[in-house]
């Protein structure tokens, strides 16, 4: 009677199913293992890979500050990495005894910041105007402005332009050509266009007009764009010095940071470079040693302005905003 019953049980239903569901555990578990292992493998290969990466691209900077902290004529040695063999402050002194250099630093600081203001306002309206369907030569437009990016007037027509408007020698000449960018208007305007159309519809619903859909639905939608935008032009305004030697060659009260450097950097070339010499010129500083000095003066302001930029850097914050 207890065999009977035991075999009744054995065979029945829900124990036939407790035994596939177990049997699919044990499989699941296996698949999840390897795929663990995987994983593993992957986050190790991936880690290693990263790492290297970082170091062959912060590798160049460090060793530049290293020999921009080292005495020129030991630099001249080699063999200086990461650490500066023979501490010294001469090159950054070298640097900051540059004529003219405070005045160029305040002009670069204020093109930088008015450039980059001004760029992005324009650049952004022009984009919101050219992405709404309802802009009838929006095509045409943009057809032009692509055309502009690989065609230009050159040098010379460039050059009695901007002198005819009366922007040679003046300040302005940093800040207005580079106002309207296409490659800029377009990244925007690409941008523009992945917003969903419901937002601006359910704006116009509510009575809002083009200028308040642009400032309060697109604009802060666009910040991670905007972001973008604003670190390529500050980076050029910051970086920029032909523009300062083209233009503004003759007045010193408009030159920039960048083209006083540049200057610098070629007469202690032209100074020759035995150690020597320019160690009886500038104080044991060398044309190499000085111009890792001024490529880390350089560098520093835009490196300290990226991190706090770099939270904007994503896309996608429209993502489930709206539900068709």
């Amino acid at each position: 009677m207890d065999t009977a019953n035991t075999k009744i049980y054995q065979s029945s239903p829900s124990m036939q199913k407790s035994k596939e569901d177990s049997y699919k555990a044990v499989a699941v578990t296996k698949k999840k293992k390897k795929a663990s292992a995987g994983d593993m493998a992957f986050t190790i290969c991936n880690t290693i890979f990263m790492i290297l990466f970082v170091v062959i691209t912060l590798y160049p900077v460090l060793n530049t500050l290293a020999i921009s902290f080292n005495d020129g004529t030991d630099a001249l040695r080699g063999g200086i990495y990461l650490i500066p063999r023979k501490f010294t402050l001469k090159n950054y002194a070298t640097v900051m005894q540059k004529d003219n250099l405070v005045t160029g630093a305040y002009i670069t600081v204020l093109r930088t910041v008015i450039g980059t203001f001004l760029s992005l306002i324009t650049n952004a309206i022009l984009a919101y105007i050219v992405s709404r369907k309802e802009f009838i030569f929006r095509r045409q437009l943009s057809l032009f402005w692509v055309i502009t990016m690989y065609v230009n007037g050159g040098l010379i027509p460039t050059f009695l332009l901007y002198k005819n408007l009366h922007l040679t020698n003046s300040f302005w000449v940093y800040v207005v050509p580079g106002m309207i960018s296409a490659f800029n208007m377009l990244v925007i305007r690409t941008y523009m266009n992945g917003i969903s159309e419901s937002l601006t519809e359910a704006a116009q619903l509510d009575g809002a007009g083009y200028t308040t859909i642009f400032t309060k639905v697109i604009s802060p939608l666009c910040k991670p764009v905007y972001a973008t935008i604003a670190l390529f032009v500050a980076v050029y305004q910051w970086n920029s010095w032909f523009d300062a030697m083209l233009y503004n060659r003759m007045s010193d009260q408009y030159t920039t940071l960048q083209y006083e450097l540049m200057k610098l950097l070629s007469s202690v070339t032209n100074q020759g470079t035995s150690a020597e010499a320019m160690k009886n010129a500038q104080g044991a500083v060398t044309p190499t040693s000085v111009r890792a000095a001024a490529t880390i003066l350089t560098m520093l302001p835009i490196i300290c302005i990226y991190p706090f930029l770099q939270n904007y850097f994503v896309a996608g914050l429209t993502l489930g905003g709206v539900k068709e």
